[in-house]
């Protein structure tokens, strides 16, 4: 036998005497396999952080689970098709309203988990010139990016791209709406901040990022971007029967400010989301054994 082969076979023992979950690391009790969960994210720091925080608590639970990063539109198609199992991250009334107008039949929407969003057209407090979304056509000369004035966005597929293409049509904005992705919007972001340059991007809340910066929504006064969401998750139609105890655990879910924006800071001090999340959990355990008891 191999020196390769023998060096495979020590690994598994050593595994299955130590407890070694494959899917979920080292725990304490040896987990019963419960079957595959599969999350579809899109790339947001709260939508990754909350992903990652119910992969490692049903891991815990006995469950293997996969995470598969996408962008809003494939994510609700993945849904309502059952290539994927939920979304941790559904905002309404508003925001989501038309992914869920449109494949509401073929998903399930659950309980709430987080109240009180906003969204919209965000520059820094040192700003002042402007203070309500149609003042940016009075001071384009302030948001030029090469020769046209630019809001910078995020993702094309993204519900807040098209408030944002719609707010630029009913304000008469004569702006470019830059499509680019969170990370790209949040560097031109910390760009501009480090210099105390303006610049206009496209933002919500709940946001780390508001804690880092000084930041204003400009005022929308003919409610484009509407009023607060509520965040809700959704799943494949028919998981509630598969999973009946994941859907029992996740309708107990509550977060509010201090928590989650404690857990997405975690994720933006480190490159590791899973060690992000540990960090997290060890501090807030007696809260996470509420939502699983």
């Amino acid at each position: 036998m191999s020196e390769a082969k023998q060096y495979v076979i020590f690994v598994v023992i050593a595994a299955l005497v130590l407890g070694f979950d494959m899917w979920g690391g080292i725990e304490g009790e040896q987990a019963e396999e419960k079957g595959q969960i599969k999350i579809a994210h899109n790339n947001y720091v709260e939508n990754i952080a909350v992903s990652h925080l119910w992969k490692q608590i049903l891991e815990e639970k006995g469950y293997r689970v996969e995470l598969v990063q996408t962008e809003k539109a494939p994510l609700w198609a993945g849904l309502a098709g059952g290539s994927a199992d939920m979304a941790v991250e559904v905002w309404l009334p508003h925001t989501d309203k038309a992914y869920y107008e449109k494949y509401k039949d073929q998903v399930e929407l659950h309980q709430p988990w987080y109240e009180g969003t906003a969204l919209g057209l965000v520059v820094p407090e040192y700003v002042e010139e402007v203070e309500t979304i149609s003042d940016l056509n009075k001071h384009k000369e302030l948001f030029r990016r090469g020769d046209q004035p630019a809001i910078v966005g995020i993702d094309s597929g993204a519900s807040l791209m098209m408030l944002t293409e719609k707010a630029i049509q009913t304000y008469s904005l004569d702006y470019e709406l830059i499509e680019s992705s969170e990370p790209v919007m949040l560097s031109e972001l910390d760009k501009a901040y480090k210099k105390k340059e303006p610049v206009v991007v496209t933002l919500w809340n709940p946001h780390w990022v508001f804690n880092k910066y000084k930041l204003k929504y400009l005022k929308d006064p003919e409610k484009v971007y509407g009023e607060p969401d509520t965040i809700y998750y959704v799943t494949r139609k028919g998981f509630k029967q598969e999973h009946p105890e994941v859907i029992k655990w996740m309708n107990r879910w509550e977060m509010d400010d201090n928590t989650l924006g404690e857990l997405m800071k975690n994720m933006e001090d480190t490159d590791n989301p899973e060690q992000a999340v540990r960090q997290w959990l060890e501090k807030h355990r007696d809260l996470v054994n509420e939502w699983v008891e």
